[in-house]
């Protein structure tokens, strides 16, 4: 899995040092910075995934720091960070695109769940569990098209019911060594076939 960059925006030594603990002990790279202006100037020069910006900052407020973002980047996912949320912060945050906005204090398993899914919908985490099982079924269902064969036609060769055929050829359900065997010999391919480059 590729490196996470992520930037922490916060005036609070203390919030930046948590977070930078937090999301160091999830495997991402963190950097913090207290300075808004410096947070930018940053921001400019180096290669970031996720911004996570403090509204209330002196110097430039959150709002502010988010405008300048998008006038140079449009689409790093950025985390609003408040402690004192509002409909106004809450609007501008949409209208710049924001990913999501959380108040201050923040449940810890909810930011780590948010940020996966951030990851995720800009196709920056990957699973290998979950790849695995989507090349599987990718391997499967062009074996059986190959072979113009339909998903009855393989419960018939297999015993293995319909549903369950179609969800793995989905990635939906990870199949057991004993159905994958099935498979191949209905196939008349080798197990190994079916894992591609695993």
């Amino acid at each position: 899995m590729r490196t996470i960059k992520i930037l922490i925006i916060d005036d609070d030594k203390d919030i930046c040092e948590y977070m930078h603990l937090l999301l160091s002990q999830s495997g991402y790279h963190v950097e913090t910075e207290t300075s808004p202006s410096r947070a930018l100037d940053l921001l400019r020069e180096e290669q970031f995934h996720v911004v996570v910006l403090d509204i209330m900052m002196p110097e430039l407020n959150g709002m502010e720091v988010l405008e300048e973002i998008r006038k140079f980047d449009s689409d790093i996912a950025i985390i609003i960070f408040t402690g004192y949320p509002s409909v106004d912060t809450a609007v501008t945050s949409m209208k710049y695109n924001v990913s999501d906005y959380i108040k201050k204090p923040f449940d810890v398993d909810e930011f780590n769940q948010t940020l996966e899914n951030i990851l995720r919908d800009k196709g920056l985490l990957i699973d290998p569990e979950e790849q695995l099982l989507v090349t599987i079924g990718q391997n499967i269902r062009a074996a059986r098209k190959d072979r113009s064969l339909t998903l009855k036609q393989m419960s018939r060769r297999t015993g293995l019911s319909v549903s369950l055929l179609s969800q793995i050829e989905r990635a939906e359900s990870s199949a057991s060594v004993s159905s994958l065997f099935k498979l191949a010999r209905a196939l008349d391919c080798s197990l190994t076939e079916f894992f591609g480059s695993y």
